[in-house]
């Protein structure tokens, strides 16, 4: 391929390799995510592509044969002309390019720009200079999650740990002065906050999977029903009425090969949700399903006659601390249950039960022997 089609009709030389691995996958210049600026051995535009052009509000056919610098008159936060700043052209010849940064277009638009310099040969003159934008807003908006995220965690173990601290310190100090009982207290409590410790360590870093693509399922057998009746045994020994919940399983089931401790994690959660923030009785329906894929699966559906979801938060249930009207946890739970059913190739929704209350659905696929690669 001779040339690199731009977005303003224009054609320049092709940037090397570029254009083919485009061509391969039936793509081009204006269907990268990132703007796309190059300019020739010259310094003049030769190639603006569509991003380019939405990031920073200017129209390609004005752009193209344009001296880089006017084109993109960038200034960094100091005022100073970037290009004058970093002179690709006439610069240092062992220079490669410049490393993202943010810098200002006129207006004040913001923008992050890297830049690669590409020679005819090494230390020999710039052949063409390629400037990748990127807009600022994702990034504002993880640096906002990893800023929430952080205030999250240093809340959530402030008190546990501050109850920790006070008990560990309070039987060092005067351990002769309690009797067994009140020493027992306190050790459980000491107990039941380190838990939580745990558990807040354990969300953080299967978010950190979640987020970064590396969950592992490990599958094998599966007996979804068992597990959920395996759940509501625990809670009814946790002090809940047993007539609070309602097991309902339509047999048969399909075989279910899934990993049994992230089901455990997912039913936990729901389980848990439904009990704290639900009224009423809890019903869990166990029955066949199809999935997507028109391939028989397995969905799990909890319910509760609690005054529900308002309709405004359903779409930002399964988001990072979303907690609904009532206060308490991380917040980090129904996020986390989303990301473990998409790992093993499911859905999870949420809506109303029939009773007005909050309702989970989850459907897993079979997990025929293909999945189990």
């Amino acid at each position: 391929m001779d040339a690199v089609r731009t977005s303003g009709g224009s054609a320049g030389h092709a940037v090397p390799g570029w254009a083919e691995i485009l061509t391969e996958y039936g793509l081009t210049l204006d269907d990268l995510p990132d703007g796309l600026v190059v300019a020739d051995e010259s310094g003049r535009v030769i190639c603006f592509n569509t991003a380019a052009a939405r990031i920073t509000a200017l129209a390609p056919p004005a752009v193209i044969g344009l001296p880089i610098d006017q084109a993109l008159p960038l200034e960094d936060l100091e005022g100073r002309r970037w290009w004058t700043v970093t002179d690709p052209y006439q610069g240092l010849v062992t220079r490669t390019g410049q490393p993202e940064r943010n810098l200002l277009l006129p207006g004040g638009r913001e923008v992050l720009v890297s830049a690669k310099y590409v020679r005819t040969y090494p230390c020999g003159p710039v052949h063409r200079l390629v400037v990748t934008l990127r807009g600022t807003e994702a990034r504002r908006r993880t640096e906002r999650s990893h800023a929430e995220l952080i205030a999250t965690v240093a809340h959530e173990l402030r008190s546990p740990l501050t109850s920790v601290k006070g008990f560990t310190r309070t039987l060092l100090a005067k351990w002769e002065r309690f009797t067994d009982d009140q020493k027992k207290l306190m050790l459980e409590t000491v107990d039941a906050d380190a838990n939580r410790v745990t558990r807040l360590i354990a969300e953080l870093l299967d978010i950190s999977r979640i987020d970064s693509g590396r969950l592992e399922v490990r599958r094998q057998p599966v007996d979804i029903a068992a597990a959920v009746q395996r759940h509501v045994d625990a809670l009814v020994a946790a002090g809940q009425r047993a007539d609070r919940f309602a097991v309902r399983v339509a047999q048969p089931l399909p075989a279910l090969w899934a990993d049994p401790d992230k089901i455990d994690q997912i039913l936990g959660n729901l389980l848990e949700n439904a009990v704290r923030h639900g009224e009423g009785t809890v019903t869990i329906e166990v029955a066949p399903a199809p999935s997507k894929a028109q391939t028989e699966g397995t969905a799990v559906t909890v319910s509760d006659e609690g005054p529900g979801i308002p309709e405004e938060s359903m779409s930002r249930v399964f988001t990072r601390f979303w907690r609904g009207s009532k206060r308490g946890g991380t917040g980090l739970g129904l996020y986390i249950v989303k990301g473990i059913v998409e790992a093993h190739g499911g859905t999870i929704t949420v809506g109303r039960a029939p009773g007005s209350g909050a309702q989970f659905r989850f459907i897993l696929p079979v997990g025929a022997p293909a999945f189990m690669a």
